[in-house]
């Protein structure tokens, strides 16, 4: 299969039978850390479940900080999406039936692994009416009702630009509303082709004017933007109001998917957390190895959206 690379400002290029060869600078590699109390005891209660996480399934470099953080990550609609994504190593094509049960395994797999902040994400499901909206609102609904301390993220997609199932979303209340721009305009159409720039800002917007969450967004560098790019992307999210950023380094999953352009250093992901900063951003997570949902809980705290809680223990 062709790698995609994005050949100039307009259009796609298919190049060479394999992945451009890409060995990984020094800034990307991380030694794995000893296994916390926190870690293992969240590990041990998944195995029991017969649970499993995106922070698993994704390989997550991050997973042993944000476990013993009590801090994990769920994917809720199954695992195939309706749309394609340039960057999504997910599934694409028809999916299966809609599990109405799933909110209340998900918030019983919260509860049971005493999670102090969760993040629930899922699949496109533009199949359905509602487009999911009301899975993930349930689902947050269920957490809060089985742990009131747990702090609550959900990543939705744009929902097609429909405000009212964004309504039902935001009225489960969750701490955090995020939605990946992921990358700039030039390159937009053609990594998240079933979605739209200016669409998914608008949504940004409607959270932030809702007030009731705060409104959160991630870009992934690498894919071939130029730094003015990537500071340009950054003046919109923040001239619609969102609060949370997160910026990170793209891997390309497979030959099929777009093409890796460069290892960004450390030091532009650096220049990026002082321009969220001149910004207005609340607060602003930028490095080699973040990913959206890396830390989402202490994201939260920083922005003065969530304050963390000990869950009471027999």
């Amino acid at each position: 299969m062709s790698a995609i690379v994005p050949e100039n400002a307009t259009r796609l290029t298919l190049v060479g039978a394999e992945p451009i060869p890409q060995r990984k600078p020094g800034w990307l590699k991380r030694d794995v850390p000893l296994a916390g109390p926190n870690y293992r005891d969240i590990k041990h209660t998944m195995r029991g479940l017969d649970l499993h996480t995106v922070c698993e399934e994704a390989q997550c470099p991050n997973i042993h900080e944000c476990w013993e953080d009590r801090e994990a990550t769920f994917l809720i609609g199954g695992d195939v999406c309706t749309r394609r994504c340039g960057f999504c190593d997910i599934a694409t094509g028809k999916p299966g039936d809609y599990d109405t049960g799933e909110p209340v395994r998900v918030a019983e797999a919260v509860a049971a692994m005493e999670l102090s902040f969760a993040v629930v994400t899922g699949v496109a499901r533009d199949d359905l009416a509602d487009k999911a909206a009301w899975l993930y609102a349930e689902t947050c609904r269920q957490i809060k009702q089985r742990l009131p301390h747990c702090g609550v993220e959900l990543l939705i997609d744009d929902f097609r630009g429909d405000a009212d199932l964004l309504g039902l979303v935001l009225d489960a209340e969750p701490e955090v509303l995020a939605h990946n721009l992921e990358t700039v305009p030039r390159l937009f159409s053609h990594v998240r082709p079933a979605f739209d720039y200016q669409g998914s800002l608008a949504l940004l917007e409607r959270v932030r004017a809702d007030g009731r969450c705060a409104s959160k967004s991630n870009l992934m560098l690498g894919m071939g933007e130029s730094e003015d790019e990537v500071a340009a992307a950054m003046a919109d999210l923040a001239d619609v109001g969102c609060q949370i950023l997160t910026i990170g380094q793209y891997l390309q999953p497979t030959s099929q998917h777009w093409a890796l352009q460069r290892f960004v250093e450390p030091a532009e992901f650096d220049r990026y957390a002082q321009l969220g900063r001149e910004l207005g951003f609340d607060h602003v997570e930028s490095g080699p190895l973040v990913r959206s949902s890396y830390r989402a809980g202490r994201q939260a705290e920083s922005a003065g959206v969530w304050r963390r809680a000990e869950p009471a223990r027999a």
